[in-house]
Formats: C-alpha cells, sequence, structure tokens
C-alpha cells in the first residue's frame, strides 16, 4: 500500500468520523454520565463505528476478501450499536454474538476442528469480546491498547511470518489513529461505546486466531495479557464479594487508579499499553514456542498482578463486599 493511499483512506476516515459526529448530536446519540461512569460530561457515544467501517472500506477495496469475517463484524457491530442507542433485550444480543462467532470460525475453517475444541475456542472468544467491552471505561485505553495489539501484529505479519493481508491491519491501524486523535485527550470528543470495543475485540481476535492457526503457537494469546489479567482477576474478586458479575462497576483496576486514587486516564491508558508492548516485545523475540513457557510467563504474571493489587487496594476493599 502506498503513503499516497494510506493518507487518502486516513482522510477518509477522518471525514466519516466527523460526519458521524454529526449524525449522532443530531439524533442525540450521547453518552450522560452516572454514576458508574469516570467521566463528567456530556460526550459523543459510538464514535467506534470508525472500526467496522474501516473493515468494510478494506473489504470493498481490496477484493472482497474475509467474506464471513466482514459479515459477522457487520452483525456485531450493528447490533451493538443499535445496543448503544436503544438498549436491546440481552436474548437477541447473545444470539447475533453467537451468529457472528459462527461466521468467523466458518472463515477460519474452524468447524474442522474436534468439537470440544471449537467450544474451548467459543468460550475465549465471547469472553474475550466482553471483556474488552469491560475494559473500555476510561478516555484512551481502548485506543491505546488495540493500537499495539494491531501494531505488533502487523509487525508480525511483516517481519517474522506473513499470516493475514497488511491491508487490512494498515486500514484497521487508521482507523485507530483516528479514533485516539478523538479519544486520546484530557477531555473526549467521543467514546467507543459498546459498537466500537466490541467491533475491534472482534477484529483484533480475527487477526489473532489467524496467527495461533498458521503458527501453532499459543504464545500469541498473550497478546492480550494485560487486559486478560485486569478483567480475569476483576471477575474472580466480584465473585468473592458474591457480586452479579454481569452488573456494571467499576471494579476494574485501571478504575481504581483513574477514579479512586485520581491518576490521569491518559497516563493510566498508557501504562496498560506500554506494559502490554513489552510482554508483546518478548513474546516475539524471546519467549520460546512452548506449553511450559505460557504457562510460566502466565503464572509470573498473574503473581505480580495480583500483588500489585492487593498492596495498591488493599484486601479488604477486593474481598469485603461492604467496603
Amino acid at each position: 500500500m502506498s503513503i499516497i493511499t494510506i493518507l487518502i483512506i486516513l482522510l477518509a476516515l477522518f471525514a466519516i468520523e466527523l460526519f458521524y459526529f454529526k449524525a449522532a448530536a443530531h439524533f442525540n446519540i450521547i453518552d450522560r454520565p452516572n454514576s458508574r461512569s469516570s467521566h463528567t460530561a456530556l460526550t459523543i457515544r459510538g464514535g467506534g463505528i470508525i472500526f467496522g467501517i474501516a473493515a468494510i472500506l478494506f473489504f470493498c477495496l481490496y477484493q472482497f476478501q474475509y467474506p464471513f469475517f466482514i459479515a459477522g463484524l457487520f452483525l456485531i457491530a450493528l447490533i451493538s450499536f443499535l445496543d448503544d442507542i436503544l438498549t436491546l433485550n440481552n436474548k437477541i444480543r447473545l444470539f447475533i454474538h453467537l451468529l457472528a462467532v459462527a461466521l468467523l470460525f466458518a472463515q477460519l475453517d474452524l468447524f474442522s476442528m474436534a468439537w470440544y475444541l471449537v467450544i474451548i475456542a467459543a468460550i475465549f472468544v465471547i469472553g474475550t469480546i466482553n471483556a474488552y467491552n469491560f475494559m473500555d471505561g476510561i478516555n484512551g485505553i481502548t485506543g491505546a491498547y488495540s493500537l499495539v495489539a494491531i501494531g505488533s501484529l502487523y509487525y508480525i505479519n511483516q517481519y517474522v511470518i506473513t499470516f493475514t493481508s497488511n491491508e487490512l491491519l494498515i486500514i484497521t491501524g487508521l482507523s485507530l489513529i483516528v479514533f485516539n486523535f478523538f479519544n486520546f485527550r484530557k477531555r473526549a470528543k467521543c467514546f467507543a461505546g459498546d459498537v466500537g470495543s466490541v467491533s475491534i475485540a472482534f477484529i483484533v481476535l480475527f487477526l489473532l486466531l489467524q496467527l495461533i492457526i498458521k503458527t501453532e503457537n499459543l504464545n500469541y494469546l498473550l497478546l492480550l495479557l494485560i487486559y486478560g489479567l485486569d478483567a480475569v482477576t476483576t471477575i474472580i474478586f466480584r465473585v468473592i464479594r458474591k457480586e452479579n458479575i454481569f452488573e456494571a462497576h467499576r471494579a476494574h483496576f485501571y478504575q481504581y487508579w483513574a477514579n479512586e486514587r485520581k491518576v490521569s486516564h491518559l497516563l493510566v491508558s498508557l501504562i496498560y499499553a506500554l506494559v502490554q508492548l513489552a510482554v508483546n516485545v518478548l513474546i516475539v523475540y524471546w519467549m520460546p514456542n512452548s506449553i511450559f513457557s505460557l504457562c510460566l510467563l502466565l503464572v509470573c504474571s498473574a503473581t505480580i498482578f495480583m500483588v500489585w493489587r492487593f498492596a495498591a487496594e488493599g484486601s479488604a476493599r477486593l474481598l469485603d463486599k461492604r467496603v
């Protein structure tokens, strides 16, 4: 892809995002802060719609590649956008999510695997999509973290092993640059919304699964390690406190720093992205392809993360529902 093409696509994505802002303002697609919010001002919701639009743009410009993936992305983005503005029935949303995941698996030919592997893959994909959505709670975190993920995948595709379309990676990266321009700031112009967090999670998972299938290297699961540690440990602590894990909350570690300790949203988001980048460098350059090394890094990183959470938040806050 030439520099001229990249610039044209980047400008087109900026124009599309600005057009969406006008439409969102007209139709009152606005996020109003409440007791669970990490922001205090009215902000346009659904700016992450640009991720799905970018993928569809790639599909139209580059020989209609990955049609089942694009169809699944369209469905999951559409239902998430409708849920952003209407609040849909959970059963309807779950059905569309399952259909989208089925289309993703069809694109990757995963249904040819043993049935129990398909179930494990489905649990991983649906769990990761929901974790990505839950982690989208402060300015910059979804955009910065996803840019690290896409940038790492681009580097691997370009310099380690070719596993997907460079054009898809580049256009997705451009959409993240556009989104970050409006979101990675003290007072964000827009939030990703469910449509954004779910769409970019779906795209990242498609690329990640392509890479794992190509290389047969499960270490690449750790390209989402930091999000995974925060999401999983938060669920564990909420279960211990006997809370409903499906209810909205502000119990994530990143939310503790942003809301309770009043650390800058952008600093917290940047730390999450940079720590994940360091992990990605470790995976690409030094980590051997073995289950032992995967488990060792998981155990070590989980231990460090848990110790850090207890040291920062305290056992009473993490374990006692009354606190």
